[in-house]
């Protein structure tokens, strides 16, 4: 085999999610009873302002389809040296289950997520036990759990921030509205088929 015919290969491969989705430990939005025939998987990092730019586009994905059809997970992916803060408060609000309004007030807020704001934020959100949630937030109590879903996103290829499983298998298009879109919609024929 020459050099050429091993690149070409190496292009065509399909690159899957070796994580499998776990209900009772991913951050699982909609269909919970695993019967959603579309799991979207997204490694994402709440300082990443690509990831910020792809938030809007999976809330109206989610939107659209709705969560009969659609089950999102979202998993850190955070780039420790310039991004170190979110996903601690993010993970610190999940154990007092408010990871989903955390984690949306987050991306809505992407520019102001210093320590001072992310306190504000954890109030704002409804937690009850904001000593908590500072205490967590501050010891890193929740590393294991992030550098658990970092080396998860590694092992499945991932490389930057967002990257988008459907499936299992690595979504490789482009996430704006419209080509996900239809992305997801050709998935639903081929299962209805």
């Amino acid at each position: 085999m020459t050099n050429k015919d091993s690149r070409s290969r190496k292009q065509k491969e399909v690159k899957k999610l070796t994580i499998p989705v776990n209900i009772g430990s991913d951050h699982t939005r909609g269909s919970a009873n695993n019967n959603a025939p579309i799991t979207v998987v997204e490694y994402g990092d709440y300082e990443c302002p690509y990831t910020g730019m792809a938030y809007p586009i999976v809330k109206e994905l989610i939107k659209e389809f709705g969560n009969e059809k659609i089950r999102f997970v979202f998993r850190n992916f955070p780039l420790n040296d310039i991004h170190p803060h979110a996903q601690h408060a993010a993970e610190a609000a999940a154990a007092q289950d408010k990871f989903w309004q955390m984690h949306d007030y987050l991306f809505e807020h992407q520019k102001a997520l210093d320590d001072g704001h992310l306190l504000e934020y954890a109030q704002k959100v409804g937690l009850e036990d904001i000593h908590k949630f500072k205490d967590d937030v501050s010891r890193h109590v929740y590393s294991p759990l992030i550098e658990e879903s970092l080396k998860g996103g590694i092992d499945s290829g991932v490389q930057g921030t967002p990257t988008f499983f459907i499936n299992g298998v690595r979504y490789e298009d482009s996430f704006d509205l419209r080509t996900f879109s239809e992305t997801l919609q050709k998935y639903l024929s081929a299962l209805a088929q």
